[in-house]
């Protein structure tokens, strides 16, 4: 009888770990996690891709810190400011007559004429 009673707290406890593993998860969205943020159930309880869970605990902190004002210590990143930016017309033409050199055009610029490092020789 004592090990009938010592299999059902075992089996009473994996069930709880499962609904807590569960209610952390479910905090997590209502906190603001995405799902692709979140781990599986299965990652934590079976230790099977203990990365997501750390990437989750991560992504608690970014936006713990982010969206939610904590200034305490933390492990993730910080989420970037919005940066609204004002033009005037004049500004926004002048942009429009810039070609950047990553647009093919080069100024005119080759490299006819360089030479790096040594030649190698084809012998037949």
């Amino acid at each position: 009888q004592w090990y009938q009673r010592r299999v059902r707290e075992a089996v009473v406890s994996t069930q709880s770990t499962g609904e807590n593993i569960e209610k952390f998860l479910t905090a997590c969205k209502k906190f603001g996690l995405q799902d692709g943020d979140l781990f599986q159930t299965a990652d934590l309880y079976e230790c099977q891709n203990m990365s997501q869970v750390v990437g989750t605990l991560y992504a608690c902190s970014t936006i713990a810190t982010s969206k939610h004002g904590y200034t305490g210590m933390c492990i993730g990143t910080k989420l970037a400011d919005e940066n609204v930016r004002e033009f005037d017309d004049e500004t926004l033409a002048a942009g429009k007559s810039v070609l950047g050199g990553q647009m093919g055009f080069t100024g005119g610029d080759s490299q006819s004429g360089m030479s790096m490092g040594k030649t190698r020789k084809v012998c037949d």
